[in-house]
């Protein structure tokens, strides 16, 4: 326990406050029981203990651990919450929970024999709730920690300090807030940085090896966690290998299942099974067509790699890939807290009101002419004009 304990306040006093994910505002810290769901580098770890830090600070009535110790190979992690709270402990943060066997289970016990002790965890944005072997569905408040915003981008790299607008602010005024954020910035250049090598916050760390390490992170999520979410073998973890690296040089992938089964050597069946689990990994995103249903076996009309990062290291024609950034970076901002889907008419159909044609600067209106709440997404546009938009402007979202 004193180990445990003082290597959470080691981690708590390294970290920095200077800058603070979006999620840290919007969770309601008061539930007793919350879950942290995300993609591997999004930052997760850093939002914990910059909870617990801002929170709590040296107090040993909040803790923090991650469940991957090789404490946890030899010790259940309910005898140690259990002590942690007969000493006095109030606040457990669990990091990467899905690392730990029957972690629900245990999770869900505490949680109902100790209802003054407060739990905070996370895990891979794979997990599936309602699945486990412990339901924790309908007592956690469950939130999903997103790539950084183009918006969060500019204030971790030090360029400049704006505040979020919704969809709506946008699609309303975005000429003023264009022009207003434009005006002492040079937005175009940094934009095209950000969508090659921005959407993690550990650019600010390993810049140089930006590449490699989401390269590490594709690894880890298919060999490690899927592995154990999905209880899959090292055949099949080799097939979703292959499958990840089709689908990186076929993005915007028009969803042909009978093809994509021949090219990887698997069943329909199993391969909408390890499509979803990609989806749900956030590898990549499938997006349903306009007023089409969804479910297990309903296969998306296309499929992105789930951010542009992604597509940057993964595709291997990185030359003639200008025009699959813009839908991606488009898709993966709305698709944070908006219904995505593809449009009949243009290229995006948004919460079942708006359709999007996604272009370069001379896009036009040609195939969206007569539609209701239709815009065209502009790039290389500082500032647009009537329903034009610059693309970069729907990284202010959050």
């Amino acid at each position: 326990m004193e180990e445990i304990l003082k290597y959470s306040q080691i981690k708590v006093g390294k970290i920095s406050l200077n800058f603070k994910r979006y999620l840290l505002d919007e969770i309601e810290w008061g539930d007793r029981l919350i879950g942290i769901k995300g993609s591997r580098g999004v930052g997760k770890t850093t939002l914990m203990l910059q909870r617990l830090k801002q929170e709590y600070g040296n107090s040993s009535n909040a803790i923090y651990v991650t469940l991957d110790s090789f404490y946890f190979i030899n010790n259940r992690l309910f005898d140690f919450a259990e002590q942690f709270y007969l000493n006095g402990g109030r606040i457990l943060f669990l990091d990467e929970v899905h690392r730990y066997p029957q972690w629900s289970i245990e999770i869900k016990n505490l949680y109902d024999l100790y209802d003054d002790l407060k739990i905070v965890f996370s895990g891979s944005s794979a997990l599936q709730l309602h699945k486990a072997d412990g339901d924790l569905s309908r007592r956690a408040a469950i939130y999903n920690l997103h790539e950084l915003s183009f918006r969060e981008y500019l204030q971790l790299s030090g360029k400049a300090n704006f505040r979020a607008y919704s969809l709506e602010d946008i699609l309303e005024n975005h000429q003023a807030i264009a022009t207003e954020i434009t005006k002492d910035i040079s937005i175009i250049p940094i934009f095209k940085d950000y969508l090659k090598e921005g959407l993690y916050p550990f650019f600010k760390e390993v810049k140089s090896q930006y590449y490699e390490r989401i390269t590490n992170t594709i690894n880890k999520i298919i060999e490690n966690d899927l592995q154990i979410i999905e209880n899959i073998n090292y055949q099949t973890t080799y097939k979703l290998r292959q499958l990840v690296a089709v689908l990186a040089d076929s993005v915007p992938f028009k969803v042909n299942i009978s093809e994509l089964s021949r090219k990887v050597g698997l069943s329909r069946d199993v391969l909408l099974r390890l499509l979803s689990a990609l989806d749900r990994a956030n590898l990549i995103k499938g997006i349903q067509q306009q007023g089409a249903t969804s479910g297990y076996l309903t296969k998306p009309d296309k499929i992105y790699l789930n951010n542009t990062s992604l597509l940057y290291a993964l595709n291997s024609n990185k030359k003639d890939i200008e025009g699959t950034m813009r839908e991606t970076f488009f898709m993966n901002q709305l698709y944070k807290s908006h219904l995505v889907q593809t449009s009949k008419t243009g290229d995006f159909y948004i919460n079942n009101k708006y359709t999007f044609e996604v272009g370069g600067k001379s896009k036009n209106f040609r195939q969206i002419a007569g539609i209701n709440n239709s815009f065209v997404v502009a790039d290389n546009l500082e500032v647009g004009f009537g329903n034009k938009i610059p693309i970069w402007l729907f990284g202010f979202m959050y």
